[in-house]
């Protein structure tokens, strides 16, 4: 049965739940905030939509890029290189984000009498990213049902397993990960040094997939 709305941006995460659901999903949301890499991961998210026949939108959310401080915004030169472990990879937080996101695809959700939303987060977020995290998933989604006539529930299948966790089970459901996007720096290929290109090729090795990704640095 099709009751569900996903959150979903191109990248690794959200496109295997994307797969992982693609049964009970009427509705993909991208969300175009100005975020750095937006020209190379939303096409990856219409694309993976149109070959499982899901319909996407794209909501336009200039007002974040105009007024929010983060180095996801900035430009390629501000994202920090290293791990999601290290103190500067703060600054790639956008605030607030997956709770305005949240907000939105629930609105949506409600418009269209459909019951779920699912976001992509993962236990890799959570050193980082307040808005991922099991108690934030948890209050979201005491509001959404609170909030709404049809009860809306906020559903995040990912958030107590590791990104190595959703590549194998990428894998095993036969995703083309090579159509994804990662880089926080959005030039032509990943970068292989900042945050997310570092926990990409982690998650590969530790899954036991060829990573099919192109690097700058290899």
């Amino acid at each position: 049965m099709k009751d569900s709305v996903i959150i979903v941006s191109g990248g690794l995460d959200s496109i295997t739940l994307l797969y992982d659901k693609a049964e009970t999903i009427a509705l993909a949301i991208s969300f175009d905030y100005g975020q750095n890499h937006g020209s190379k991961e939303l096409p990856y998210a219409q694309y993976h939509c149109e070959k499982l026949g899901i319909p996407h939108i794209t909501i336009p959310l200039s007002f974040m890029h105009e007024y929010f401080k983060s180095s996801l915004l900035d430009g390629a030169e501000a994202i920090p290189e290293g791990h999601y472990a290290e103190e500067n990879m703060k600054s790639t937080v956008v605030p607030f984000r997956n709770g305005i996101m949240l907000a939105i695809a629930t609105g949506i959700a409600e418009s269209h009498e459909l019951k779920r939303v699912y976001i992509a987060n993962h236990g890799g977020d959570h050193t980082i990213y307040p808005d991922c995290r099991p108690e934030f998933i948890n209050a979201m989604n005491g509001a959404t049902e609170a909030g709404t006539f049809v009860k809306v529930c906020v559903e995040a299948p990912y958030t107590e397993i590791t990104k190595a966790e959703i590549v194998a089970r990428g894998a095993a459901l036969g995703i083309d990960y090579a159509k994804t996007w990662s880089c926080y720096k959005g030039s032509d290929v990943h970068c292989g040094k900042c945050g997310t290109c570092v926990e990409r090729r982690e998650a590969f090795e530790a899954a036991g997939v060829k990573d099919p990704t192109v690097y700058s640095e290899d």
